[in-house]
C-alpha cells in the first residue's frame, strides 16, 4: 500500500436491475467495485455476471477489481483452533472467520487497500444486507487497521459500520472467541433472498 487508504464501502447487488444498482453506486460515490463472490456471476441476474458487469461499470466510468482471496463459501480450516472463533455459531460465518487468519486473506485485504488508496470502492457481494454476508468480517479487518467503513443500504442509505460484538483485533488480526451476540434488530429488506456466504449460485 502506497498511502493511506480512503474509506472503504460495502454493497451486495441482490436483484437489484442493473440501471438501479449503477444509481446506488453513484448515489454513495463509489469509484470502483471490489467483487468478493465466490463464483461472480448470476443465472437469475446475468447483468451481474462477471463480464458483462466490468463493461457496464467501465460505460459508467466505475472500475472493476475482483479479489478472490476475499471470497466466501470456505470450508473448514482445521489448523485453527476452534476457541478462537466460537462467538460465530453459524458454521459458515465461522468458517470464513477461520480463513480471515490466514495468508490468503491478508494478501485479499491489502488488494483491496491497494484499490482504496486509489479510489472509493465498493466491495460486492450478492446478499442484499451486511449482516448476513461475510462482508462483515472483512469490515470487522478493515476497521481494526483504522479503515472506515459504510454499508450502502438497498434502499441507498450509507449505514456506519462497527466492528462485530465479539470481535477481538489484536496483532493485526481479529478473532471471534465467546458467545454469538444477538444479529442487528434491523429488519432485511425485501429484496434480501441470497446468503452470499454459503448459498449456491443465484
Amino acid at each position: 500500500m502506497t498511502g493511506p487508504a480512503r474509506e472503504v464501502l460495502t454493497v451486495g447487488h441482490s436483484t437489484h436491475p442493473l440501471e438501479e444498482f449503477l444509481a446506488l453506486l453513484d448515489g454513495a460515490g463509489a469509484a470502483a467495485v471490489v467483487d468478493v463472490r465466490r463464483l461472480p456471476g448470476s443465472r437469475r441476474f446475468p447483468w451481474f455476471d462477471e463480464e458483462p458487469l466490468r463493461a457496464s461499470l467501465a460505460e459508467h466510468g466505475i472500475a472493476y477489481h475482483r479479489i478472490p482471496e476475499l471470497a466466501g463459501r470456505r470450508g473448514a480450516q482445521r489448523d485453527v483452533p476452534p476457541e478462537l472463533n466460537a462467538f460465530w455459531q453459524n458454521r459458515s460465518f465461522r468458517n470464513y472467520a477461520d480463513h480471515a487468519l490466514g495468508e490468503e486473506f491478508a494478501a485479499g485485504i491489502e488488494a483491496l487497500l491497494g484499490v482504496a488508496t486509489r479510489a472509493r470502492p465498493a466491495v460486492m457481494c450478492a446478499e442484499a444486507v451486511w449482516w448476513r454476508c461475510h462482508r462483515r468480517i472483512i469490515a470487522d479487518h478493515l476497521i481494526a487497521r483504522g479503515v472506515p467503513v459504510r454499508h450502502l443500504m438497498p434502499d441507498g442509505r450509507l449505514a456506519e459500520a462497527a466492528m462485530t460484538r465479539g470481535a477481538v483485533p489484536a496483532g493485526g488480526r481479529v478473532t471471534y472467541p465467546g458467545p454469538e451476540a444477538a444479529e442487528p434488530a434491523e429488519p432485511a429488506p425485501p429484496r434480501a433472498q441470497a446468503r452470499c456466504i454459503s448459498s449456491p449460485r443465484t
